[in-house]
């Protein structure tokens, strides 16, 4: 697997960093967002990134690198909120949500490992675009799945949808050489 795995924890080390600082400054007042929110933050943030590969004028001097860091830690919030549940309040110091942010990542990096055994790291051969196409039709999924209440008929669940765009993000920053030395 190449140094996917080395490369996938220097992304995810860059999130997590920005992460606990947005802790640091705001505490977790993001525990009172449902999850259609943090649903549409990602959608916001996918669509801005679709937006800055279609549009050949910029006005604002900015990469997409920050959007995927947001896809991924938004995704992270809403596994956290998934299992916890939404608060009226926030409730959760930094230790405390940095350990459940390990949690979740160290789940959704397993997964990348079993489907890269799989696919045989197919994603490296891929498109940027492409991946932020992916990232928006499993938005899309999730916004049916929110729709209908959380119930599905054969299809994967909301947190495995999640992953994959977790997933889908870390593969678009590294296909960017981001955080690379």
């Amino acid at each position: 697997m190449k140094n996917t795995s080395q490369e996938y924890d220097n992304v995810i080390a860059i999130c997590r960093t920005l992460f606990i600082n947005k802790m640091t400054d705001y505490g977790s007042a993001w525990r009172i967002l449902r999850l259609p929110s943090l649903t549409d933050q990602i959608f916001i943030k996918a669509q801005r990134i679709r937006s800055l590969q279609e549009n050949e004028v910029r006005k604002i001097d900015e990469d997409e690198s920050g959007e995927f860091i947001g896809i991924i830690n938004y995704s992270i919030m809403a596994l956290i909120q998934l299992e916890l549940g939404v608060v009226e309040q926030p409730d959760l110091e930094v230790k405390k949500a940095t350990q459940l942010y390990d949690e979740k990542v160290q789940l959704t990096k397993d997964l990348m490992e079993d489907k890269n055994h799989d696919y045989g790291e197919a994603w490296r051969e891929m498109r940027v675009s492409s991946l932020t196409d992916l990232i928006l039709q499993k938005l899309l999924r999730v916004k049916q799945i929110e729709d209908n209440k959380g119930k599905t008929l054969v299809s994967e669940g909301i947190d495995a949808n999640y992953q994959d765009m977790i997933n889908y993000a870390v593969f678009a920053l590294i296909l960017m050489k981001f955080g690379q030395q």
